[in-house]
Order: structure tokens, then C-alpha cells, then sequence
């Protein structure tokens, strides 16, 4: 609270009581009284409001300067009410109950909302869920009449099964606490279930994998990893190249606090200036935007808010025209912080 805007606020009880002086002065000035009672009176009335205002200015002073101080050192800034003590003056004492029944007013707001947005998360699961047995029947179906046509159609129900699956990590992504089972997994065994999943499409597309080095194992959930690396490799398979062969190298290597895997590919690669924004949400970029590409910018927002949630780190570097390198980082004791 600066000075000149609390006397700005004390402006008008100022004046009032200046022109109070000046009348008592006239007063003063009709009857036969000392010249010692003239200046006295002024002089002692000044005084004691100085003080008081004086005293005022300190309190607030304090009060508000206190509240600034927790708030900008608060990273969860709406317990500021169950921090600040009630001060001494009765402004403030109305404040700090009007900021508890905002805040109530909005944790009863946001709960409300809360319970809304687990509704919509458990129909989506559950629709997630009955889709599926549908697309397992059509599937079945194909399997027992194999023709060109059914085997585009089945090319295509494993793209639906793909982005149904994106669907439920998506509404799982904020809950991932909830639904993780940590154990030591061999990196060789994950590696090759997703190239087994990936397989028809990396058969069409005639990528050729080069795997090595993958006979170490880390800390983590299988499940969400191998989410994680589905989209990984099918983001190499999606921004291949058009000409000549297309190559996915994945190994590991073992450093001294952590694991690293690395995924790497000669694809189209991402222009310099967009590198830094592939893990936002909706970013598609150049490549994205190309017709042939369809791209969400879901994939690797994703699997950057998975190896969050994982205790993982991801990182990645690309050159146009020359191929992307991502980095799956696994701390060694990775599952201590869970």
C-alpha cells in the first residue's frame, strides 16, 4: 500500500477537518482567549490524527504487505485465506471473510465441474470398451473371408483400434497414479510386442528395424511404455519418406543415473523452428498439415504428459530431410517416486 493512495483516501476526512479548524479558529478569534490556546487547539488536534492515521497507515500497511508476500511465494495461490491470520482492524477482518466464502464458492464451483468431467471420462471408457467388440467381430469376420477388399478393411479397423486406444490414454492421462503397476521390465521384450502390433503396417510401408542392444531393463509400467512407444513408431511410419527405404533403429544405452532408449528414423525429419513445439497439445506443424498425414498433434503431447506422470523424461532432435531421434529417459530408481 503506497502512502499518497491511502491519504488519497483520507482526502476527504483531511479537508473536513481543516475547514473544522478554521471554524474553531474563528471562534477562537471572537472571544478575549490567550494566544497560546489558539495555536494549542490546532496544533493538538493535528497531532492526535496524525498519529491515528499514522497508526492506520502501519496496520493496513502490514496486512496487505503480508498477504502479497505469502501470495507471490504460494504456488497453489487459492490458500491464501487458510494462511493469512485475520488482521486487527475490521476492513480486513471483512476481506478475509469475504475471500473464504469466494473460495468456498469456488471449490464448491470446481468440484461440481470435477464430478461432470469423471462422468464424461467413465462413459468414454465405457464406450471405448463396448467399441471394441464390434471392431474384434469385424476383424473375425475378415479373418474367415480374406479377400483385397477385406484386408484394406482391416488395414483401416487397425487405424480406428489405434486411435480408440489414444482416446482411452488420453482420458486416463490425468489419473495415470491410479491405474500404474511398476515393475522391472526388459526393454527387448516391450521393444518387440509393439514392432508385433506394428507389424502389418510396417510390412506395407516396407520398414526395415534395426534393433540392438536392448537386453536392459528398467522400472516402469508396460502398459503405459508400450502406449508410449506405439506412437513413436507409428509416427516414423507416418513421416517416411516417399522415396527410397525407410529404416527404424531402436537400442538403449546404459549411463550411470539413468537408462536411455533411443528410437531413431530417416524419415522427412521437422523443420528446426518447430522442434521445440512437437510435445504441445494440438501442434501438427508442416508435416502435419500435409494432406496425406491427417495428424491430430495429440501423439506426442501424450506421450510427454505419460513420461511425466511415469517419472520418465522424453526429448527429442530432428533434421529436415534427414530423420527424427526421441529419447526415452529412465531414471534408475525411476519407481521411488511413486
Amino acid at each position: 500500500m503506497l502512502l499518497k493512495d491511502f491519504l488519497k483516501d483520507k482526502l476527504l476526512t483531511i479537508s473536513l477537518l481543516i475547514f473544522g479548524m478554521i471554524s474553531i479558529e474563528i471562534f477562537l478569534m471572537i472571544y478575549p482567549f490567550g494566544s497560546l490556546l489558539k495555536i494549542y487547539v490546532p496544533v493538538i488536534i493535528l497531532g492526535l490524527y496524525g498519529l491515528s492515521i499514522t497508526v492506520e497507515y502501519v496496520r493496513k500497511n502490514n496486512f496487505y504487505k503480508r498477504i502479497t508476500n505469502t501470495l507471490n511465494e504460494l504456488d497453489e495461490k487459492y490458500l491464501i485465506t487458510e494462511i493469512v491470520k485475520a488482521p486487527s482492524f475490521t476492513e480486513g477482518k471483512i476481506l478475509k471473510e469475504i475471500l473464504e466464502q469466494t473460495n468456498k464458492s469456488m471449490i464448491e464451483n470446481v468440484n461440481q465441474y470435477k464430478y461432470i468431467t469423471q462422468d464424461y471420462k467413465e462413459y468414454i471408457e465405457l464406450w471405448i470398451h463396448e467399441i471394441k467388440l464390434p471392431i474384434a467381430a469385424s476383424k473375425l469376420i475378415i479373418e474367415n473371408n480374406k479377400t483385397v477388399a477385406t484386408k484394406s478393411i482391416n488395414e483401416e479397423l487397425d487405424k480406428v483400434e489405434d486411435y480408440i486406444e489414444q482416446a482411452l490414454f488420453y482420458a486416463r492421462s490425468n489419473t495415470v497414479e491410479k491405474d500404474y503397476y511398476i515393475k522391472k521390465t526388459l526393454l527387448k521384450d516391450m521393444v518387440n510386442d509393439c514392432i508385433k502390433k506394428n507389424k502389418n503396417i510396417l510390412i506395407q510401408e516396407k520398414i526395415s528395424m534395426n534393433l540392438h542392444d536392448l537386453e536392459l531393463s528398467v522400472s516402469t509400467d508396460s502398459k503405459w511404455l508400450a502406449f508410449i512407444l506405439n506412437q513413436l513408431i507409428q509416427n516414423s511410419v507416418k513421416y517416411k519418406k516417399q522415396q527410397g527405404n525407410t529404416e527404424i533403429e531402436i537400442y538403449a544405452k546404459q549411463g550411470k543415473e539413468n537408462v536411455i532408449l533411443y528410437i531413431k528414423d530417416n524419415g522427412i525429419g521437422i523443420k528446426k523452428g518447430e522442434v521445440t513445439r512437437v510435445f504441445e497439445k494440438g501442434f501438427t506443424g508442416t508435416n502435419g498439415r500435409l494432406a496425406n498425414k491427417k495428424s491430430t498433434g495429440i501423439g506426442l503431447y501424450l506421450c510427454k504428459k505419460l513420461c511425466h506422470k511415469l517419472g520418465m523424461a522424453i526429448e527429442l532432435n530432428s533434421v529436415q530431410n534427414e530423420g527424427t531421434e526421441v529419447r526415452l529417459v529412465f531414471p534408475k530408481e525411476s519407481y521411488v517416486k511413486f
